[in-house]
């Protein structure tokens, strides 16, 4: 049996005056005790060891008392997580010779099981930068781009920031560069877990780089080139956020001039402000070449949008990228943008490659908003200056008879059959009008008196030809709207240059928005090349009026004029480029129009 402990001296005894004493004061404050199960002891409590030295010396024990939760827990997981546990400790202590004995121990996934932080062997080994211990796991099979886990339910202590990453990510993080080396010629993906064109958050190997540079002071603009060049749009972006350097404490001359000045009202400096925008500028404009160069349109678009301005090359080549990939919104942006280059870039690239490029868009684009935007385009290239007019044609001296003679049976020497109806005229006169008369009259033997049948004219049109020849010139023809076209064909069928440059002006007097597209349709099938070129540049001028007229979005796209034989967006095409170089290439700008 277990001794009982000696009561202390110092104790009151149960009858005692001192015991009676604290009793009473107890009940006095009896009103105020606190609730057991609320508030802390007043005494302070016994120490944890102590209250077990105590059960433990108890005679008995109650079973709640000793029951431990661990027992529940299976035996098997709880030896493999401290088998794999003892693993990773194995090969942390930087040991090779213990890489065979604690890869038995990690488990059914070996050399590449994770920790509960969702990392390898690999892993920590290239954190340490223990270059032994990388190139054993490395020989034993340890897989090189294997990433950190993303799923928190079952690896709870993963980063958040590492997910993703690979052995080479923590390598570059941590700057070993011989580790970073060995894991490269092992066949290490050099953009880690971001396959090409996809889009991931977590940062590569080489942001990570920049950003280790960036930390000892190196010159982000250095690197900004390379970076467009390469397509590295998140390393450009965080050379781009780096903040510049502080500035020294000499003064310029603006500096000390504008001290004592109310720092409120200043305008925060646009990118052409600062003491180094020139070499920045500099090496932007750079760095958006050779961005557009290599097809990384998107980080040209990023640069642009930080206020470098467009050359022309750079949009066409953008341009040219975001077409071939079928990128409409981009397309959309790039068109909306031509306005801001400036007119001084306009150069022989326009023409020879930029025009076909939009008008190529064009052709292939049923997009509504793309369509107009080109034709913005178009209005605006071909410039504010009206269209080159058409000038009259000076008849050549010929024979000239009274105007009594025009259809005069008594005394005329030859007749035309014209819808059943004769008309006389003279052969004196119309043998020198034009080689087309002179074909009909020497076709005929001159004793025959038959007519000569023309059945392709109106009899009141081969009036005005008549009328025309008589009184020797264009004045006194009272041309009715809807004999202008017919007139025209008559004089281009009779070789008539005078009276057909009259009919041209005439038509290109009366065009509008409602009648171009006939004028237009007429003309190329005479094949009248003055006033078809008129009407190509009344097209270019109103386009972005007309691209809302049917029967103009009808001759763009009718299969690019197969059914008239003609290829309209060429021809406009070829028009705007002359307008062009007329305008901005030549020596005398505008003076040709």
């Amino acid at each position: 049996m277990r001794k009982l402990r000696p009561k202390d001296s110092r104790e009151p005894a149960p009858g005692s005056p001192v015991r009676s004493g604290c009793l009473q004061r107890l009940s006095h404050y009896s009103g105020i005790q606190r609730p057991f199960l609320g508030l802390p002891p007043v005494c302070p409590c016994t120490p944890l060891g102590s209250r077990c030295t105590r059960m433990m010396s108890l005679p008995f024990l109650r079973a709640d008392d000793c029951f431990c939760a661990s027992r529940k827990l299976d035996a098997v997981a709880i030896e493999a997580k401290f088998k794999q546990d003892l693993g990773f400790r194995m090969l942390n202590c930087g040991r090779t010779d213990l890489v065979k004995q604690a890869v038995s121990l990690l488990g059914p996934d070996g050399i590449n099981t994770m920790s509960e932080q969702g990392m390898t062997p690999l892993m920590y080994a290239c954190v340490r930068g223990d270059e032994a211990m990388v190139q054993m796991l490395l020989d034993a099979g340890a897989d090189l781009n294997v990433e950190v886990v993303s799923t928190p339910h079952k690896y709870p202590s993963v980063h958040p920031e590492t997910r993703h990453w690979t052995a080479l990510t923590f390598a570059v993080l941590h700057g070993h560069i011989p580790v970073v080396q060995l894991l490269l010629d092992a066949g290490a993906k050099v953009e880690g877990s971001v396959e090409h064109g996809e889009e991931n958050y977590s940062e590569t190997p080489l942001q990570l780089a920049a950003a280790l540079l960036l930390e000892r002071d190196a010159d982000p603009l250095i690197g900004t080139i390379q970076a467009a060049a390469h397509g590295h749009r998140n390393v450009f972006r965080k050379l781009l956020a780096q903040p510049e350097k502080e500035k020294s404490d000499i003064l310029s001359l603006e500096e000390i001039l504008a001290e004592g000045t109310d720092l409120a009202e200043t305008a925060p400096p646009p990118l052409c402000a600062s003491r180094n925008s020139k070499a920045k500028l500099r090496a932007l404009r750079e760095a958006m070449y050779h961005s557009a160069e290599h097809g990384y349109v998107d980080v040209t678009i990023d640069i642009r949008s930080i206020g470098v301005p467009w050359t022309l090359h750079t949009w066409l080549e953008s341009l040219r990228i975001a077409f071939q990939q079928h990128r409409r919104p981009l397309i959309q942006c790039l068109l909306k943008e031509f306005k801001t280059i400036q007119e001084e870039e306009y150069t022989e690239e326009l023409v020879t490659q930029g025009l076909p490029l939009m008008f190529e868009i064009l052709k292939a684009s049923k997009n509504e908003v793309i369509s107009q935007q080109l034709c913005v385009i178009f209005t605006h290239c071909y410039g504010p200056y009206p269209i080159p007019k058409l000038t009259e044609i000076k008849r050549k001296q010929t024979s000239r008879l009274d105007p009594h003679f025009l259809n005069n049976k008594e005394m005329s020497d030859v007749t035309f059959l014209v819808e059943g109806r004769p008309f006389y005229a003279h052969k004196v006169l119309l043998f020198t009008a034009s080689p087309r008369f002179k074909a009909l009259l020497s076709s005929k033997p001159t004793n025959d008196s038959t007519c000569i049948e023309i059945g392709y004219v109106k009899y009141s049109i081969f009036q005005l030809v008549m009328q025309y020849l008589y009184y020797g010139g264009p004045e006194s023809l009272l041309i009715k709207n809807n004999e202008i076209m017919e007139l025209l064909s008559a004089a281009k069928f009779f070789q008539l240059e005078a009276l057909q440059r009259h009919c041209e002006i005439i038509c290109a007097k009366s065009i509008n928005t409602d009648n171009c597209v006939d004028i237009y349709n007429h003309a190329k099938f005479l094949g009248v090349t003055e006033l078809s070129a008129y009407c190509e540049g009344y097209f270019l001028k109103n386009m972005m009026v007309l691209i809302e007229n049917e029967a103009f979005k009808q001759l763009l796209y009718d299969k690019n004029g197969e059914g008239t034989g003609q290829d309209v967006l060429q021809d406009l095409q070829r028009t705007l480029a002359i307008r062009i170089q007329s305008i901005h290439l030549s020596s005398s700008k505008g003076s040709v129009v």
